[in-house]
């Protein structure tokens, strides 16, 4: 099994016909992802040749649902039209928008990712790399070619950091990868993925990577407290990162000790987590906990 995107997921691009669109589409394409269609009112009726697979282009997410009977979509639109494109896919009843997007305004992210929680349709993102299902489906822009499937549910702020654990920990292999992105609002936090993999009869293990920057890890530390059952091993970004000075991350907000990746190891070491020091050293810590040496 896998959460969120599985091999039966019917996938939309919104952007499809675009430079980043059509590159991204060809690459899940070639990981099995069955993108039934593209988004493009202005392209409504044409289609694009990927060579194995010609893919439609719709001139609505509804038309697209309609035709093709889609419930995922990967957005690929400039910032400014992001707010547009979900409230779009959420008013067509689409589950899952996995918004690529970076550069976001935080006042539309605000009002998207509400409208779309209002209308039950869940958004990764934005500005994140989405999230793969290793061997049945990939949605975004994360490499499907670094790992396998496997026991490991991982869950990530951080796109290169999901990266190099999937590649470090690819002997295993993961049930689903998800970058939930480093914005100060995103649509789906830790606590949204550590609750789907605790229901995942396949996810053995669950990694959590955080950074500095906000309470998001703190308050995945109280859920994983009260409602997770299964090991988690953590890694938190940013321990050299100088004190006192502003960093480029979107999220990487820190006032005082609040927000620190000594406050946040600390808090989830509270909880029972084994914290890496280095995205190694947390590949080691998997490694020790599937074989119940840590």
């Amino acid at each position: 099994m896998a959460i969120y995107l599985t091999q039966e997921s019917r996938v939309l691009v919104q952007g499809m016909t675009g430079g980043e669109g059509m590159r991204h589409t060809r690459r899940m394409l070639a990981a099995g992802t069955d993108v039934v269609g593209g988004v493009n009112p202005r392209k409504a009726g044409r289609s694009v040749d990927f060579g194995e697979r010609t893919v439609p282009v719709f001139g609505s997410v509804a038309e697209g649902i309609a035709a093709t009977g889609a419930d995922v979509s990967v957005v690929f639109v400039p910032p400014a039209f992001v707010r547009a494109a979900v409230t779009e896919a959420a008013d067509a009843g689409i589950g899952l928008a996995v918004v690529i997007t970076e550069g976001v305004p935080v006042h539309d992210s605000v009002a998207c990712t509400a409208y779309a929680a209002a209308r039950g349709t869940r958004i990764i993102g934005p500005n994140c790399p989405g999230l793969i299902s290793p061997g049945q489906s990939n949605a975004g822009i994360i490499p499907a070619d670094i790992t396998k499937p496997g026991r490991i549910g991982l869950v990530s702020k951080s796109g290169t950091l999901t990266y190099q654990l999937m590649y470090e920990l690819r002997d295993i292999g993961f049930s689903t990868c998800v970058g939930i992105g480093g914005d100060p609002v995103v649509g789906t936090s830790h606590i949204d993925c550590l609750a789907a993999f605790e229901g995942d009869p396949d996810t053995e293990l669950i990694v959590l990577i955080g950074e500095i920057g906000g309470d998001a890890e703190e308050r995945a530390a109280g859920y994983i407290r009260d409602h997770v059952t299964k090991p988690v091993v953590g890694y938190i970004a940013g321990f050299t990162a100088p004190e006192g000075r502003t960093m480029g991350h979107a999220g990487a907000i820190v006032s005082g000790s609040s927000g620190t990746a000594r406050a946040k190891k600390a808090a989830l070491e509270a909880v029972g987590v084994r914290v890496g020091g280095t995205p190694t050293e947390t590949a080691a810590l998997v490694l020790a906990a599937l074989e119940g040496t840590a």
